[in-house]
């Protein structure tokens, strides 16, 4: 499975709303409201979810019983999405990351950035 970089945003933005005390886990299942993403399938949920939590993003893991239990977002998973969550910069770095096959999620950070300079007229 490839990963899809619109997947993981989506994943972020619901786990930064999920209300998980602090220190606390919150236990969720694949296929449940609180994880379930319109045009994307359980199993590819779960992989991202997977990959986000082995990257550092989300804190986190994925239990025996196909259940996450999430923690919150890592310092690593607010700075991407502040980064890329204004949906307009979001798709400005789309379009932009297209012409470099395989950019990552490291390099989609960069043009993120270069994107909210411009926007705020930085140099």
């Amino acid at each position: 499975m490839k990963r899809d970089l619109g997947l993981i945003r989506e994943l972020l933005l619901i786990i930064e709303e999920l209300e998980i005390p602090a220190g606390a886990l919150g236990c969720y299942a694949i296929g449940e409201s609180a994880l379930q993403i319109d045009g994307y399938e359980d199993d590819a949920v779960a992989h991202h979810l997977i990959w986000l939590i082995e990257g550092g993003y989300v804190v986190g893991e994925w239990q025996q019983d196909g259940e996450f239990a999430i923690s919150r977002l890592s310092w690593d998973g607010c700075e991407f999405l502040d980064d890329v969550r204004d949906p307009e910069i979001w798709r400005k770095t789309k379009e932009r990351a297209k012409s470099a096959a395989g950019a990552g999620l490291g390099f989609m950070r960069e043009i993120a950035k270069a994107e909210l300079k411009t926007k705020l007229g930085l140099p």
